[in-house]
């Protein structure tokens, strides 16, 4: 079979596209014909090798979607639409990078759906995301302001789209101002232009502060959006599209407000709700819920579509079909 393997920790041309054994069935475990991927940053700093414990070489992939090509077990069945995500899957063990994968069943879900591979290939990753940053995490509820910091994110969009259906109030940012149209026509109920630092204009509009902050920038702007928030607000930090996984210096005392509560998003596919996922596709196919697909490149491709996340032209998920 074919596949994109990282030969070892470097930059995108390490991502060698070249035939490999097609993995063989093995109980607990379900082999899946991959139709398509989403790309996820957390798999560009796996390249780097900037995730412990992973050996190269190595096909990355923390999610897929597909077709069930074999399960020993008989948990799902041969043509089966199925999404696969996380639990190791493209650190530990061999992921989606390829024409097929086997993976754990804890990590496979199945579903019907009439949308479109590349539309699909969008889901996993970015529904368990948002869903658990939004409901596990900050527990976001009706007439709550939440600020997105990274609005314009594949993340943040989507993330901005599912706070409106819970009847929240939305304040998203971008540091570009020709981008502000695309974050209202999105659902967006107010814009801040991002310079790094906005807690003071934030406080212009809403003197107590926010009720959440979804922060997908990272660590460069943590500290300025731990400021935006109410007393007893909560700051939940799930993305890292500043690149930088930590502080120079940080002070829990001073910079977490008292009464604020920080936190994190990491989930894994045990995090996935089915009933939540299944409404979500729906929700797709509906038109109730637009996905920020940017660009669709084929498995030969790998390599050029990992530089281009790398130099942050992406306005939206990265999406490979094979």
């Amino acid at each position: 079979m074919k596949a994109a393997i990282t030969q070892k920790p470097g930059d995108p041309t390490q991502i060698v596209y070249t035939d490999v054994e097609k993995p063989k069935s093995k109980t607990g475990h379900v082999l899946i014909q991959v139709k398509a991927f989403g790309l996820n940053r957390s798999e560009l700093f796996t390249r780097r090798g900037d995730s412990p414990g992973v050996e190269f070489p190595r096909i990355q992939g923390i999610e897929c979607v597909g077709i069930v090509e074999e399960d020993i077990d008989g948990v799902y069945q041969k043509g089966q639409k199925v999404m696969a995500l996380m639990g190791g899957m493209g650190r530990f063990f061999d992921g989606g990078y390829a024409e097929y994968t086997l993976i754990p069943h804890s990590s496979v879900f199945a579903f019907d759906s009439s949308l479109s591979w590349e539309t699909l290939g969008a889901i996993p990753e970015m529904f368990q995301t948002v869903s658990g940053s939004l409901h596990q995490a900050l527990e976001l509820q009706k007439d709550e302001v939440l600020l997105i910091r990274g609005g314009t994110s594949s993340i943040g969009m989507l993330a901005c789209q599912l706070a409106k259906v819970i009847g929240a109030e939305v304040v998203s940012t971008t540091r570009n101002e020709k981008k502000s149209q695309t974050l209202r026509s999105n659902g967006a109920d107010k814009v801040i232009i991002d310079n790094g630092e906005i807690y003071q204009k934030l406080k212009e509009e809403y003197p107590n502060g926010v009720d959440k902050v979804l922060e997908l920038i990272g660590t460069q702007t943590l500290k300025d959006s731990l400021k935006c928030i109410r007393t007893k607000g909560t700051v939940c930090m799930t993305g890292i599209l500043g690149n930088s996984w930590s502080f120079d210096h940080f002070e829990p005392m001073g910079d977490i407000p008292s009464l604020g509560r920080l936190t994190v998003y990491m989930g894994e596919a045990s995090n996935i709700n089915t009933s939540m996922l299944h409404e979500f596709i729906q929700a797709v196919e509906k038109g109730e819920i637009k996905l920020n697909i940017d660009k669709v490149y084929s498995l030969n491709e790998v390599a050029e579509a990992h530089q281009y996340m790398e130099d942050n032209k992406a306005k939206g998920k990265i999406v490979v079909v094979l």
